[in-house]
Formats: structure tokens, sequence, C-alpha cells
């Protein structure tokens, strides 16, 4: 008999009677002789799963209320030639910020027009290829880059398919770093108008983001596809998106009201939230397809407008989930605690060069011995990489058995996304490999790093 640990882990760990983990029926020990450690395991049926509920989730209630919607897989979080493929399966749309994830979802067979190109700062190349392959949308993100896209579309003779990233003032997410709607960064244009910037001295003029979209409107190199907003990342409340939605469709039919021009999309965004810990609960797809359907439908009730078609980004939570990291344990360091305690420091063969989140902004994690059964008592304990960096840490706090020594296979879940598109090679570590398994075969999806790798670079 096997156990299935839950979250957050995926679907297809289980731990079999002798304590050893299987992942999609393949045992860890076979994994790491197959491919070693550090590695990245994706759990290739977990993660078309999450893709099939999110897409039919929202299809479901955005049909119930007598409109369409697109899905947008989030590149940044785990882009692969395979995971691209993974979700065009599965019906998704893929989102790439940058000419190398474009390049990638490209080398995977996505249509240009099922792909979209964000970024706050897209380079002359960036746009120009998006336009040459014919990018489904480029989500423009200041005045100034409406010059840029209108310029390389008048170059290339074609028009541009943009839509224009709000902000509205709704703050939501883990970590101040991944709250992306408040006013005071980087992305997006705000829907606020700026006190006396109007005709008379003490009333608003204009919003940046209105602004904008009467910029493009009236450009003949540009196509006007929608509004887009993105709220945050991590997010486990589904209020904020109701709130945010709200303003981009009032923004939506101020626009049309000043100009006769209602857009035909709207992007909500997305970013919802996982479990990283035990006991955590993720966003359920169909709660929040729900509740944000019904939020829309009453906003265009009241506004007196048709609803637009939607578009909406889950980020994290469909790669996310399904993948853990793989190590060995090397060092294992007990460490008095000036209240008594001891923590037990266990040091893995990797670290903060593939998983740089806890160190970045105190992100939380988990990890259990995955390759053997303990009838230990648990100690407190704290899992750490090789690094010369006394924040190299993957899981703050974590209870472990008390025998846990070197050789020990141990796994920290959750880690699909961006575990390897933030990897580094600090220390001149070299990355480790993505891995997807399924029915008990893994297959390497991208190899890992060599130091031939490394000092192939270095033009000495």
């Amino acid at each position: 008999m096997s156990m299935h640990p839950g979250e957050p882990w995926s679907r297809g760990v289980r731990r079999r009677d002798d304590g050893v983990v299987e992942v999609a029926g393949l045992g860890v020990h076979e994994l790491a002789a197959q491919v070693g450690t550090p590695a990245y395991v994706l759990d290739e049926t977990d993660f078309r799963a999450r893709a099939r509920a999110y897409r039919t989730a929202f299809e479901t209630a955005f049909r119930a209320v007598g409109t369409d919607v697109d899905v947008y897989y989030a590149g940044k979080a785990l882009l692969t030639v395979a995971v691209a493929r993974w979700a065009r399966e599965e019906g998704l749309r893929v989102d790439t910020a940058s000419g190398g994830e474009l390049a990638v979802a490209l080398r995977a067979g996505i249509p240009g027009t099922e792909i979209g190109l964000h970024g706050n700062n897209k380079s002359d190349a960036e746009l120009d290829r998006a336009l040459e392959v014919g990018v489904g949308r480029i989500i423009v993100d200041s005045l100034v880059e409406i010059d840029r896209v209108a310029a390389a579309a008048r170059a290339r003779g074609v028009v541009a398919p943009v839509m224009v990233r709000v902000t509205t003032g709704v703050h939501a997410g883990g970590h101040e770093y991944i709250s992306t709607a408040h006013e005071d960064q980087k992305f997006g244009l705000s829907i606020a108008a700026p006190r006396g910037s109007g005709v008379d001295s003490d009333a608003p003029g204009d919003s940046p983001a209105m602004t904008a979209l009467l910029d493009v409107v009236r450009r003949p190199e540009l196509h006007l596809l929608g509004i887009h907003s993105h709220i945050g990342s991590q997010i486990l409340d589904p209020t904020g998106f109701e709130v945010a939605a709200r303003a981009v469709l009032e923004l939506r039919a101020d626009l049309a009201a000043r100009t006769g021009v209602l857009v035909d999309e709207v992007d909500i965004g997305g970013g919802y939230g996982i479990a990283y810990l035990p006991g955590e609960v993720a966003l359920d797809p169909e709660r929040i397809a729900k509740d944000v359907a019904g939020a829309v439908d009453a906003v265009a009730a009241r506004l007196g407008t048709p609803l637009p078609r939607f578009s909406i980004e889950p980020g994290r939570a469909i790669v996310g989930p399904a993948g853990l990291t793989l190590y060995t344990v090397g060092t294992v360091k007990p460490v008095a605690l000036d209240d008594g305690r001891v923590r037990t420091y266990v040091s893995v063969d990797g670290g903060m060069s593939d998983n740089i989140r806890p160190a970045l902004y105190g992100a939380q994690y988990h990890a259990e011995v995955v390759g053997r059964a303990s009838v230990a008592a648990p100690v407190l304990a704290r899992v750490v990489g090789k690094h010369c960096e006394s924040g190299d840490i993957v899981v703050h706090e974590v209870m472990l058995p008390g025998d846990v020594r070197a050789g020990d296979l141990l796994a920290v879940p959750a880690t699909g996304a961006y575990g390897r598109s933030m990897a580094s090679n600090y220390n001149l570590l070299t990355r480790p490999p993505v891995v997807a398994v399924s029915d008990g075969t893994a297959r390497v999806l991208v190899r890992r790093e060599t130091v031939d790798d490394l000092l192939a670079l270095d033009q000495g």
C-alpha cells in the first residue's frame, strides 16, 4: 500500500510502505541514478491536469455569462520546448516576456497568433521579431513604447496588435516585490487621473492609461485589441480580481464613450496562489472562475456594455505544484541556539543557485527525506545549500528525522515555477536538469549544464 501525501506535492507523488517516494511511478533512487542530483522533476500528468482544470473551469464559467476566455500559460514560470507543447496541447496559449522566451515558444511550434509578448523595456530586436512572427498581442507598458511599436510596425508595413497594460490600484500578492498593481512600481499605466493636470488646475486630466488608449486608437499602425491588467502573484483571495476587473471594464466603457471604440478583449491577469507548505490550500479553479465571471457580468450589466472576450493568466498555479527538486544530503551539523534549542543544519548539493526565492524574499518551502523510512524522532532543521553565502537557505524551518544523514535523498515540493527560470551559476555551480516523469519513465527536457558549458563562455 502507498500513500499520497497531498499538497504541496504533485498528485503523482506516492510514498511506498518502505518509505521510498515515487514520482509518477518512478522511485527517487532510480530517478537519481538516471539523472543525478540536484534535479528539477516535473510530474507531466499533474501539469496537464492543472492546465485542463483552469481552461475548463474558466471556459465553463465565462460561457455561462455569454462570453469566451483564453487561458495563457506563464512562460516566465518555466518554459522549455516540451512544457510549451504540453500547454498548447491542453488548450492554453503562451505568454512570453523576452526574446528568449519567445524563441522557445516558437521552437515548440506555438503559432505566433497564440503568443503574447510582455515586458516593461522591450528591445527593438524583440519588438521586430514579435512583428515578424505575428505574435497575437504585444502588451505595451508605457507611453514611449507606443511610439516604438508604431515605428516598428510602420517599418515592416504591418499593423501591430496591442493591449495596453494598466494599473488599477489594487494591491495583492504574497510579497511586496511580487505585488504588481499598486502605483509605485515599474509595470503598466495608472488609471488614476493626476490632480491638477487639466485645464482647470484643480481638475484631474486624463489618466496615463486613458492617454495611452487614446494614443493607440488614433494610430493607423496599431490595432487596439484591448486592455490588460495584472494585480500581483501568489494571490489566494479572489476579491482583488473582482475589484480590478470592475475598474478595467469602467475604463473600457469610458474609452467607448469618448471614441466610439469598445475594445474586444480584456485581460484580467491572474497570478493564482499555490500551496507551498502542508496545510495550505491553493485557489480552486472552479471557485475563482465562477467568482470572476459573476463579477464581470454584473459590472457590464450596470455599465450597459456587452461583455468583451476575456483572457486570464494563472501564473505559477499550473507548473508550480507539478514540480519538485531532488537533492542529496551532504554535511549535517547541529547548532546550539540562544534559547537552548538545537537546530540541525542539513546541507544539500544545490541551494540558492537552483532556488533563489527563499533568499530573495523569504519564500517558505517544505522538505522531506524521500529515499527511506525513519522511526527517529523529528528534529528542528534548516535546509541550506552549498554556496559561500550565509543567506543560502532552501527551507528556513522544517522538522526532519533525527537520523538524517549524508547520502539521504531529500525533496522540496512546489518548485516547478521559478526554480529553473531564476536559476544562476553562482559559485560557478552548473544548473540542474529539468526532467519529466510520466508512467514510471523519466525523460530529460533540459540537460544538466557541465563545467565545459561554463568554460565555453569564458573567452580567456
